[in-house]
């Protein structure tokens, strides 16, 4: 299926300046510098402490970084990156002339847009463009493309296992192994220090990671988020967010198996239905800690 939505929820900010890719570098997870207008780059932002605060995808545009971010949180990350600017030669400023829409299709259509670029994560979530509204949609018009339901990728995004911000991630107390950043390219462990990459670091090394993300299929009520995952009476894992008859959901990577129909949200049974590159991490990891 081929089609785009803008996403309402969904905000940028501008990152100009001579100083602006080494003031980011110090603080986001992801290797700045390899952002473009064609290629976006999937970063975060912690505490010192290494607990999740926000994600983002990042691009260039000409002599500054386009930030692609939660819209209800923008303003407390573009509050948050401006203390660390100090005196270097970086302003922060949000972008509101600017969208991002979210297109389910192959190839990227031609555009002189902002930004467009295959989402980072994994190929099944399709491309993300920034522009003004009025470009992004005679852009898509050109390309053949038609506006679409935010469900439709909304269920892409869940079955390919992909986080969706604070409503998968819990604001200063996940960490970026529970999401999967470690496994879908949100880290560069080689560009030198960020905020808290020592701990983050120590638990990828170590292989400290007890919990991850994953999409379980539902028989039965949606729960709500927050709502517990139980086997046998014992909790296994906490609900985030849903779409169609999917819902993610931080499980012990012990409960992540395909064969388990233990799983119950109250009254709801749940299938675990991890995507193929977290089984095959999940896999390595047994593996490796067999060997050990």
């Amino acid at each position: 299926m081929t089609g785009y939505n803008i996403a309402e929820d969904r905000a940028v900010l501008r990152i100009s300046g001579a100083d602006r890719i080494d003031f980011l570098q110090g603080i986001v997870s992801n290797d700045v510098a390899k952002a473009g207008n064609s290629r976006g780059v999937w970063a975060a932002f912690l505490t010192p402490q290494g607990k999740y605060l926000h994600d983002f995808f990042l691009a260039a545009d000409g002599e500054s970084i386009l930030l692609d971010c939660e819209k209800a949180r923008s303003a407390d990350l573009h509050k948050r990156l401006r203390r660390y600017t100090l005196r270097s030669d970086a302003r922060v400023e949000a972008a509101g002339d600017l969208v991002v829409a979210l297109a389910l299709v192959d190839v990227a259509p031609a555009s002189d847009l902002a930004a467009c670029f295959p989402d980072p994560r994994h190929r099944e979530a399709g491309y993300r463009t920034i522009g003004s509204r009025i470009s992004v949609e005679r852009t898509m018009a050109d390309a053949g493309i038609a506006p679409s339901d935010l469900l439709e990728w909304d269920r892409r995004r869940l079955a390919s296992g992909l986080p969706d911000g604070s409503r998968d991630l819990e604001i200063e107390r996940s960490t970026l192994a529970e999401g999967n950043l470690d496994l879908l390219g949100g880290i560069d462990w080689d560009k030198g220090c960020w905020m808290g990459q020592e701990v983050t670091a120590r638990m990828h090394y170590r292989g400290l990671a007890k919990r991850r993300l994953t999409p379980m299929r539902v028989s039965g009520p949606m729960p709500e988020p927050g709502a517990r995952v139980e086997r046998n009476g014992v909790s296994v894992g906490e609900c985030r967010s849903s779409a169609g008859d999917l819902v993610m959901v931080l499980a012990r990577t012990d409960a992540i198996d395909e064969t388990e129909n233990g799983l119950r949200s109250g009254e709801t049974r749940l299938n675990p239905a991890p995507p193929e590159w977290l089984k095959v991490a999940l896999n390595e990891d047994s593996a490796a800690s067999g060997a050990a």
